[in-house]
Protein backbone atom coordinates (compact mmCIF):
# COMPACT_ATOMS: atom_id res chain seq x y z
CA UNK A 1 0.00 0.00 0.00
CA UNK A 2 1.50 3.13 -1.16
CA UNK A 3 1.59 6.58 1.27
CA UNK A 4 1.01 10.24 1.10
CA UNK A 5 4.56 12.13 1.00
CA UNK A 6 2.96 15.06 2.39
CA UNK A 7 0.36 13.91 5.00
CA UNK A 8 -1.83 10.98 5.98
CA UNK A 9 -4.17 9.56 8.09
CA UNK A 10 -1.89 7.97 10.50
CA UNK A 11 0.30 11.09 10.03
CA UNK A 12 -2.19 13.93 10.31
CA UNK A 13 -1.55 14.95 14.19
CA UNK A 14 2.46 14.88 13.69
CA UNK A 15 1.82 17.13 10.84
CA UNK A 16 -0.62 19.89 11.88
CA UNK A 17 1.56 19.94 15.06
CA UNK A 18 4.76 20.04 13.41
CA UNK A 19 5.04 21.07 9.69
CA UNK A 20 8.54 21.23 9.52
CA UNK A 21 8.77 17.85 10.12
CA UNK A 22 7.68 16.91 6.35
CA UNK A 23 10.68 17.71 4.76
CA UNK A 24 12.68 16.27 7.57
CA UNK A 25 11.26 13.19 7.12
CA UNK A 26 11.72 13.39 3.10
CA UNK A 27 15.43 13.28 4.20
CA UNK A 28 14.82 9.86 5.57
CA UNK A 29 15.76 6.53 3.92
CA UNK A 30 13.16 4.22 3.47
CA UNK A 31 11.94 2.46 7.07
CA UNK A 32 12.36 -1.01 6.99
CA UNK A 33 8.87 -3.18 8.02
CA UNK A 34 8.93 -5.66 10.77
CA UNK A 35 6.87 -8.39 12.28
CA UNK A 36 4.80 -6.32 14.01
CA UNK A 37 3.52 -4.11 10.82
CA UNK A 38 3.69 -7.19 8.58
CA UNK A 39 0.73 -8.80 11.33
CA UNK A 40 -1.22 -5.86 11.00
CA UNK A 41 -1.10 -5.56 7.86
CA UNK A 42 -2.06 -9.37 7.68
CA UNK A 43 -5.23 -8.51 9.80
CA UNK A 44 -6.06 -5.47 8.20
CA UNK A 45 -6.10 -6.52 4.58
CA UNK A 46 -8.31 -10.64 6.11
CA UNK A 47 -10.78 -8.25 7.75
CA UNK A 48 -11.44 -6.13 5.08
CA UNK A 49 -12.32 -9.61 3.00
CA UNK A 50 -14.24 -10.67 5.85
CA UNK A 51 -16.56 -8.01 6.30
CA UNK A 52 -17.46 -7.41 2.88
CA UNK A 53 -18.39 -11.06 2.25
CA UNK A 54 -20.19 -13.60 4.11
CA UNK A 55 -17.31 -16.18 4.60
CA UNK A 56 -15.99 -16.61 8.12
CA UNK A 57 -12.17 -15.70 8.98
CA UNK A 58 -11.80 -19.44 8.83
CA UNK A 59 -11.68 -19.27 5.33
CA UNK A 60 -8.59 -17.24 5.02
CA UNK A 61 -6.55 -19.74 7.60
CA UNK A 62 -3.01 -19.83 6.39
CA UNK A 63 -3.07 -16.54 4.45
CA UNK A 64 0.74 -14.39 4.81
CA UNK A 65 1.75 -11.49 4.33
CA UNK A 66 5.59 -11.43 3.89
CA UNK A 67 6.24 -13.83 6.54
CA UNK A 68 3.25 -14.04 8.83
CA UNK A 69 0.69 -16.21 8.68
CA UNK A 70 -2.87 -15.72 10.03
CA UNK A 71 -3.67 -18.61 12.60
CA UNK A 72 -6.00 -20.31 14.56
CA UNK A 73 -4.14 -18.08 17.61
CA UNK A 74 -4.46 -14.34 15.63
CA UNK A 75 -8.24 -15.40 14.71
CA UNK A 76 -9.36 -15.72 17.96
CA UNK A 77 -7.44 -13.04 19.93
CA UNK A 78 -7.16 -10.30 17.10
CA UNK A 79 -10.71 -10.85 14.60
CA UNK A 80 -12.99 -12.22 16.55
CA UNK A 81 -12.93 -9.35 19.14
CA UNK A 82 -12.91 -7.22 15.98
CA UNK A 83 -16.28 -8.03 14.30
CA UNK A 84 -18.09 -8.66 17.87
CA UNK A 85 -17.16 -4.77 18.46
CA UNK A 86 -18.70 -4.15 14.79
CA UNK A 87 -22.14 -6.36 15.74
CA UNK A 88 -21.61 -3.97 18.81
CA UNK A 89 -21.80 -0.80 16.41
CA UNK A 90 -24.22 -2.43 14.00
CA UNK A 91 -26.41 -4.62 15.56
CA UNK A 92 -28.99 -4.69 13.47
CA UNK A 93 -27.10 -5.27 10.42
CA UNK A 94 -28.62 -2.11 8.90
CA UNK A 95 -25.12 -0.14 7.86
CA UNK A 96 -24.19 0.04 4.50
CA UNK A 97 -20.83 -0.23 4.41
CA UNK A 98 -17.30 0.28 2.57
CA UNK A 99 -14.19 -1.36 3.09
CA UNK A 100 -10.88 -0.49 2.15
CA UNK A 101 -11.32 2.50 0.07
CA UNK A 102 -8.76 5.07 -0.78
CA UNK A 103 -9.59 8.87 -0.27
CA UNK A 104 -8.09 12.08 -0.91
CA UNK A 105 -8.50 15.77 -1.50
CA UNK A 106 -8.46 16.37 -5.10
CA UNK A 107 -7.22 19.66 -5.99
CA UNK A 108 -7.47 21.16 -3.01
CA UNK A 109 -4.40 19.03 -1.69
CA UNK A 110 -2.81 17.56 -4.15
CA UNK A 111 -1.22 14.23 -3.68
CA UNK A 112 -2.71 14.08 0.06
CA UNK A 113 -4.70 10.93 0.78
CA UNK A 114 -4.90 8.11 3.04
CA UNK A 115 -6.91 4.47 3.29
CA UNK A 116 -9.89 3.87 5.20
CA UNK A 117 -10.13 1.04 7.05
CA UNK A 118 -13.84 1.23 7.15
CA UNK A 119 -16.77 3.91 6.07
CA UNK A 120 -20.52 3.12 6.91
CA UNK A 121 -24.18 4.89 7.01
CA UNK A 122 -26.93 4.68 9.39
CA UNK A 123 -29.72 6.58 8.75
CA UNK A 124 -28.11 10.18 9.22
CA UNK A 125 -24.96 9.22 10.82
CA UNK A 126 -21.91 8.34 9.10
CA UNK A 127 -19.33 6.17 10.37
CA UNK A 128 -15.67 5.85 10.02
CA UNK A 129 -14.31 2.96 11.79
CA UNK A 130 -10.26 2.18 12.19
CA UNK A 131 -8.65 -1.72 13.30
CA UNK A 132 -5.95 -0.93 15.58
CA UNK A 133 -4.58 -4.68 15.91
CA UNK A 134 -1.34 -3.55 17.86
CA UNK A 135 -0.94 -4.70 21.73
CA UNK A 136 1.03 -1.08 22.04
CA UNK A 137 -0.09 2.12 23.12
CA UNK A 138 -4.02 2.34 23.54
CA UNK A 139 -5.34 5.07 20.63
CA UNK A 140 -8.13 7.47 21.77
CA UNK A 141 -10.96 7.92 19.90
CA UNK A 142 -12.08 11.80 21.04
CA UNK A 143 -10.74 14.59 18.45
CA UNK A 144 -8.89 11.83 16.54
CA UNK A 145 -6.70 13.47 13.56
CA UNK A 146 -6.59 9.90 12.07
CA UNK A 147 -10.05 9.76 11.67
CA UNK A 148 -11.34 13.36 11.24
CA UNK A 149 -8.99 12.93 8.16
CA UNK A 150 -10.59 10.08 6.83
CA UNK A 151 -13.56 11.59 7.01
CA UNK A 152 -12.31 15.08 5.52
CA UNK A 153 -10.88 13.15 2.82
CA UNK A 154 -14.15 10.94 2.43
CA UNK A 155 -16.38 13.67 1.72
CA UNK A 156 -14.06 15.28 -1.34
CA UNK A 157 -13.79 11.08 -2.69
CA UNK A 158 -16.42 10.49 -5.41
CA UNK A 159 -16.10 6.40 -4.09
CA UNK A 160 -16.72 7.75 -0.37
CA UNK A 161 -18.81 10.80 -0.20
CA UNK A 162 -22.26 8.53 -0.40
CA UNK A 163 -21.58 8.02 3.39
CA UNK A 164 -21.95 11.47 4.17
CA UNK A 165 -23.77 13.67 2.10
CA UNK A 166 -26.59 15.03 3.66
CA UNK A 167 -25.37 13.56 7.23
CA UNK A 168 -26.21 15.00 10.96
CA UNK A 169 -23.57 13.34 12.73
CA UNK A 170 -20.40 11.47 11.83
CA UNK A 171 -19.60 8.99 14.33
CA UNK A 172 -15.63 7.80 14.90
CA UNK A 173 -14.77 4.18 16.06
CA UNK A 174 -11.73 2.89 16.93
CA UNK A 175 -11.44 -0.75 17.91
CA UNK A 176 -8.65 -1.66 19.15
CA UNK A 177 -9.56 -5.33 20.24
CA UNK A 178 -11.33 -6.12 22.99
CA UNK A 179 -12.03 -2.29 23.40
CA UNK A 180 -14.18 -0.36 21.30
CA UNK A 181 -14.20 3.83 21.71
CA UNK A 182 -16.56 5.76 20.02
CA UNK A 183 -16.83 9.32 19.72
CA UNK A 184 -19.60 11.50 17.56
CA UNK A 185 -19.02 14.95 16.20
CA UNK A 186 -20.85 16.93 13.33
CA UNK A 187 -19.74 17.78 9.73
CA UNK A 188 -18.96 21.69 10.61
CA UNK A 189 -16.28 19.90 12.74
CA UNK A 190 -14.78 18.19 9.93
CA UNK A 191 -14.96 21.35 7.98
CA UNK A 192 -12.79 22.98 10.48
CA UNK A 193 -10.55 20.01 11.04
CA UNK A 194 -9.82 20.43 7.19
CA UNK A 195 -9.48 23.89 7.16
CA UNK A 196 -6.64 23.48 10.21
CA UNK A 197 -5.19 20.63 7.28
CA UNK A 198 -4.90 22.88 4.51
CA UNK A 199 -3.05 25.65 6.44
CA UNK A 200 -0.72 22.59 7.95
CA UNK A 201 -0.08 21.29 4.52
CA UNK A 202 0.97 24.77 3.07
CA UNK A 203 3.26 25.97 5.59
CA UNK A 204 4.82 22.49 5.55
CA UNK A 205 5.70 23.63 1.86
CA UNK A 206 7.50 26.76 3.47
CA UNK A 207 11.47 26.39 3.93
CA UNK A 208 11.23 28.24 7.18
CA UNK A 209 8.16 25.64 8.30
CA UNK A 210 7.79 25.43 12.28
CA UNK A 211 9.09 22.55 14.03
CA UNK A 212 7.86 21.74 17.34
CA UNK A 213 8.05 18.69 19.30
CA UNK A 214 5.66 17.02 21.75
CA UNK A 215 3.79 13.55 21.85
CA UNK A 216 3.35 13.51 18.40
CA UNK A 217 7.05 12.58 17.74
CA UNK A 218 6.37 9.33 18.83
CA UNK A 219 6.78 8.06 15.91
CA UNK A 220 8.49 10.43 13.88
CA UNK A 221 11.13 9.00 11.42
CA UNK A 222 13.05 11.74 11.52
CA UNK A 223 13.88 12.31 15.18
CA UNK A 224 17.50 11.33 14.74
CA UNK A 225 18.22 14.86 12.82
CA UNK A 226 15.43 17.00 14.08
CA UNK A 227 17.23 20.16 15.65
CA UNK A 228 14.84 20.59 17.95
CA UNK A 229 15.33 17.12 19.39
CA UNK A 230 18.98 17.36 18.70
CA UNK A 231 19.06 20.57 20.35
CA UNK A 232 17.20 19.14 23.85
CA UNK A 233 19.42 16.36 24.18
CA UNK A 234 22.44 19.14 24.17
CA UNK A 235 20.77 21.54 26.67
CA UNK A 236 20.51 18.11 28.71
CA UNK A 237 24.08 16.86 28.68
CA UNK A 238 25.62 20.20 29.07
CA UNK A 239 23.42 21.07 32.30
CA UNK A 240 25.25 20.11 35.55
CA UNK A 241 23.38 17.81 38.04
CA UNK A 242 23.97 19.89 40.71
CA UNK A 243 22.34 23.17 38.66
CA UNK A 244 19.12 21.02 37.94
CA UNK A 245 16.11 21.54 41.01
CA UNK A 246 13.18 18.80 41.76
CA UNK A 247 11.20 21.04 39.29
CA UNK A 248 13.41 20.66 36.37
CA UNK A 249 13.80 17.14 37.31
CA UNK A 250 10.08 16.47 37.01
CA UNK A 251 10.24 17.85 33.73
CA UNK A 252 13.07 15.77 32.26
CA UNK A 253 11.52 12.97 33.53
CA UNK A 254 8.15 13.61 31.11
CA UNK A 255 10.61 14.03 28.26
CA UNK A 256 12.50 10.84 29.26
CA UNK A 257 9.79 8.58 26.65
CA UNK A 258 10.25 10.87 23.87
CA UNK A 259 14.26 10.81 24.38
CA UNK A 260 14.56 7.03 24.35
CA UNK A 261 12.98 6.73 21.31
CA UNK A 262 15.12 9.42 19.73
CA UNK A 263 17.74 7.17 20.96
CA UNK A 264 16.77 4.02 19.98
CA UNK A 265 16.15 5.55 16.58
CA UNK A 266 19.57 7.38 16.35
CA UNK A 267 21.19 4.23 16.89
CA UNK A 268 18.95 2.07 14.02
CA UNK A 269 19.76 4.68 11.22
CA UNK A 270 23.23 4.65 12.19
CA UNK A 271 23.32 0.65 11.78
CA UNK A 272 21.06 0.82 8.51
CA UNK A 273 23.83 3.44 6.99
CA UNK A 274 26.43 1.37 7.63
CA UNK A 275 24.76 -1.98 6.85
CA UNK A 276 23.79 -0.22 3.48
CA UNK A 277 27.89 0.52 2.97
CA UNK A 278 27.27 4.51 4.25
CA UNK A 279 30.19 5.36 6.57
CA UNK A 280 29.41 6.92 10.33
CA UNK A 281 32.75 8.77 11.42
CA UNK A 282 33.82 6.81 14.64
CA UNK A 283 31.34 3.54 14.51
CA UNK A 284 31.33 0.40 13.27
CA UNK A 285 29.03 -2.97 12.73
CA UNK A 286 30.28 -6.25 14.29
CA UNK A 287 28.85 -9.59 14.59
CA UNK A 288 26.77 -10.44 17.45
CA UNK A 289 27.79 -13.10 19.92
CA UNK A 290 27.69 -16.43 18.10
CA UNK A 291 25.30 -19.30 18.89
CA UNK A 292 26.42 -22.85 18.89
CA UNK A 293 24.97 -25.31 15.84
CA UNK A 294 25.50 -28.22 14.74
CA UNK A 295 27.38 -29.02 11.78
CA UNK A 296 25.65 -31.87 10.72
CA UNK A 297 23.03 -32.70 12.93
CA UNK A 298 22.93 -36.69 11.88
CA UNK A 299 26.78 -36.96 12.07
CA UNK A 300 26.57 -35.50 15.91
CA UNK A 301 22.92 -37.53 17.03
CA UNK A 302 25.65 -40.53 15.41
CA UNK A 303 28.53 -39.36 17.62
CA UNK A 304 26.41 -38.63 20.46
CA UNK A 305 25.14 -42.47 20.70
CA UNK A 306 29.08 -43.49 20.67
CA UNK A 307 29.70 -40.94 23.21
CA UNK A 308 26.17 -42.91 25.29
CA UNK A 309 24.15 -39.37 25.05
CA UNK A 310 20.89 -39.72 23.93
CA UNK A 311 20.82 -37.42 21.24
CA UNK A 312 17.36 -36.46 20.19
CA UNK A 313 14.05 -34.67 22.34
CA UNK A 314 11.31 -35.49 20.43
CA UNK A 315 11.60 -34.12 17.29
CA UNK A 316 14.99 -32.49 17.07
CA UNK A 317 18.46 -33.03 18.31
CA UNK A 318 19.82 -31.95 21.47
CA UNK A 319 21.32 -28.68 21.48
CA UNK A 320 25.20 -28.83 21.88
CA UNK A 321 25.13 -26.70 24.93
CA UNK A 322 22.55 -29.72 26.29
CA UNK A 323 24.61 -31.99 24.99
CA UNK A 324 27.99 -30.90 27.18
CA UNK A 325 26.05 -30.80 29.79
CA UNK A 326 25.07 -34.31 29.79
CA UNK A 327 28.91 -35.34 28.51
CA UNK A 328 30.37 -33.69 31.46
CA UNK A 329 28.77 -36.16 34.12
CA UNK A 330 30.75 -38.79 32.22
CA UNK A 331 33.89 -36.74 32.31
CA UNK A 332 33.82 -36.78 28.53
CA UNK A 333 34.68 -33.70 26.13
CA UNK A 334 32.21 -32.59 23.28
CA UNK A 335 34.26 -33.15 19.92
CA UNK A 336 35.30 -29.52 18.41
CA UNK A 337 34.90 -30.78 15.12
CA UNK A 338 30.69 -31.28 15.82
CA UNK A 339 29.90 -27.69 16.36
CA UNK A 340 30.60 -24.18 14.53
CA UNK A 341 29.29 -21.01 16.24
CA UNK A 342 26.83 -18.96 13.95
CA UNK A 343 26.90 -15.45 14.49
CA UNK A 344 22.85 -13.95 15.21
CA UNK A 345 23.58 -10.97 12.84
CA UNK A 346 25.42 -7.66 13.64
CA UNK A 347 25.21 -4.83 16.02
CA UNK A 348 26.58 -1.17 16.20
CA UNK A 349 30.00 -0.37 17.93
CA UNK A 350 32.66 2.34 18.37
CA UNK A 351 35.54 2.11 16.36
CA UNK A 352 37.67 1.17 18.92
CA UNK A 353 36.00 -1.77 20.22
CA UNK A 354 38.32 -4.72 19.44
CA UNK A 355 35.91 -6.94 17.63
CA UNK A 356 36.56 -6.56 13.77
CA UNK A 357 34.02 -4.82 11.77
CA UNK A 358 32.00 -7.09 9.77
CA UNK A 359 32.77 -6.50 5.88
CA UNK A 360 29.36 -5.20 4.09
CA UNK A 361 28.62 -5.29 0.53
CA UNK A 362 27.37 -2.43 -0.43
CA UNK A 363 23.57 -2.08 -2.11
CA UNK A 364 24.89 -1.58 -5.68
CA UNK A 365 27.23 -4.80 -5.43
CA UNK A 366 24.35 -6.81 -4.46
CA UNK A 367 22.23 -5.71 -6.88
CA UNK A 368 24.83 -6.66 -9.59
CA UNK A 369 25.42 -10.10 -8.06
CA UNK A 370 21.74 -10.78 -8.21
CA UNK A 371 21.58 -10.15 -11.86
CA UNK A 372 24.29 -12.26 -12.22
CA UNK A 373 22.90 -15.46 -10.41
Amino acid sequence: MDHSKIVGGSTAKRVMNCPGSVALVQKMPPQPSNKYADEGTLLHNVIAEVVMSDKSPEAWLGTTYNDQVLTLDLIDSKLVPALAALDQIDPNKEMEIESETRVGFGDLLPGVFGSTDLIGRVGNRAVVLDWKFGDGVAVDVVENPQLMFYAAASMRTEQAKWAFDGVDEIEMVIVQPPAVKRWVTTPARIAQFEKDLVMAVKLAQKPDAPIKTGDHCRWCTAKPICPQMTGAVDRALQSSIQAIDAQMIGAYLANADLLEDWIKDLRALAHQMLDSGTSVPGYKLVAKRGIRQWVDEAKAANALLELGVPPYKEPEVISPAVAEKALKKSKLALPDDLVVSVSSGTTLAVESDPRPAVLQISSQLRAAISKLQ
